[in-house]
């Protein structure tokens, strides 16, 4: 694995974690290189780093990758409770899922991006800086919505709110949770809440010059032309009721879910109506559910779909290539509680939050993969992004 290169999102010491911030792994060798409290998610868009915090306050940053330096550019408000996942959306969005609150959040980039430039320029003259300088991006670039439940609409704008959602699993399903976004085939913006066993699609929507502020006397606050930024609500898809949908991939078209809370892969097609339908479901492993919970999962161009499971602590490999879902095999994911993973050639690697490590594990001919080979050594890994 000579010359792989990581950035490591975890847990500090405000989550319980035993990190300082985000990491990056050199030569088999972990860093923190930029102090940031929970950076639990991070994604990675050219030379551009995002982090979500996910604390009770909820924030974003964004950062510019050097080699192995990040350089703070700017923060935004996540627009919720514990913000856990971060994707660049096709839009020219940053979209942020928080779990705790069930909102969701997208940041025009290029308002960000611009209003960060103005206040470098002006030496802070202009704009709003929050502790340690750091430049706070303005609410007008920034739309938040509220998930709500059934029945009722979806909530169209901040503060907006419906019904609480709700699940039969009561610890876990006590309202909505936005876990993971991901963008659609169709242009539009799908978000997983684990709580209403619902999968909410969104319109990303930009008018106006988005990367336009107003002058003299604006300072903190993008001006009239700065362009409106709106989540609009398109539909709802239900999944099974107790599936407690976390991550998502797309596969030939269709939709493939992992259940956190029932331990199934679920695999959604749209019907004509545009709604996604389940069309198959298939167990993870045998036996009673329990604290065994699905992560991360992802899907490659032959139908291969990987998953990990929490505490039965195993990589899981299904194939969708013939238009359906059947288990291939499963393998121990090296460590404990495997919370993300990220696939290389030959290797997925392994975050295995309760070890302390991500492992590297050898992946065979069917995807499913060997012994560990290696360990890295990193404070409570919860992201693996190689760069």
């Amino acid at each position: 694995m000579a010359g792989l290169r990581l950035l490591v999102g975890s847990y500090t010491a405000t989550g319980g974690g035993n990190a300082t911030g985000i990491s990056f792994v050199d030569g088999g060798v972990a860093a923190t290189v930029a102090v940031l409290d929970d950076p639990s998610f991070l994604a990675v868009s050219g030379d551009r780093v995002y982090a979500v915090s996910e604390t009770a306050e909820g924030s974003v940053s964004a950062f510019r990758r050097s080699g192995a330096a990040l350089e703070h550019l700017w923060t935004a408000s996540a627009g919720g409770n514990a913000p856990c996942h971060v994707q660049v959306d096709p839009s020219g969005a940053l979209v942020v899922t928080n779990y705790v609150s069930g909102t969701v959040t997208a940041v025009s980039l290029a308002a960000a991006e611009s209003f960060a430039a103005s206040v470098a320029a002006s030496d802070g003259v202009v704009g709003a800086r929050g502790s340690a300088g750091a430049v706070v991006v303005p609410a007008s670039a920034i739309a938040t919505v509220a998930l709500p439940g059934r029945p009722g609409p979806v909530a169209s704008g901040p503060g907006a709110s419906g019904p609480a959602a709700s699940g039969p699993v009561a610890d876990r399903q006590d309202g909505p949770h936005a876990h993971q976004s991901v963008p659609t085939p169709d242009g539009t913006l799908l978000v997983a809440d684990l709580g209403g066993d619902t999968l909410h699609e969104f319109r990303v929507e930009m008018s106006g010059a988005a990367g336009a502020f107003g002058g003299a006397g604006a300072a903190g606050d993008a001006g009239a032309g700065a362009g409106a930024l709106s989540l609009v609500p398109v539909r709802v898809h239900d999944v099974a009721p107790g599936a407690g949908p976390r991550h998502m991939t797309w596969f030939d078209g269709d939709l493939i879910v992992a259940g956190e809370l029932d331990g199934r892969v679920h695999r959604l097609r749209r019907d004509d109506t545009g709604v996604l339908r389940v069309i198959a479901s298939v167990d993870t492993f045998d036996g009673p559910t329990g604290d065994s919970l699905l992560s991360h999962i992802e899907a490659d161009d032959t139908g291969r779909v990987t998953v990990a499971v929490r505490g039965r602590d195993v990589i899981v490999v299904l194939d969708a290539s013939d238009g359906g879902l059947t288990v291939v095999g499963s393998a121990p994911c090296g460590g404990a509680w495997p919370r993300h993973f990220a696939r290389v050639p030959g290797f997925v690697l392994v975050a295995n939050e309760r070890s302390d490590a991500i492992a590297v594990l050898p992946v065979g001919d069917d995807g499913v993969p060997g012994e560990a080979v290696a360990q890295i050594a990193v404070g409570t890994p919860t992201c693996v992004v190689p760069v």
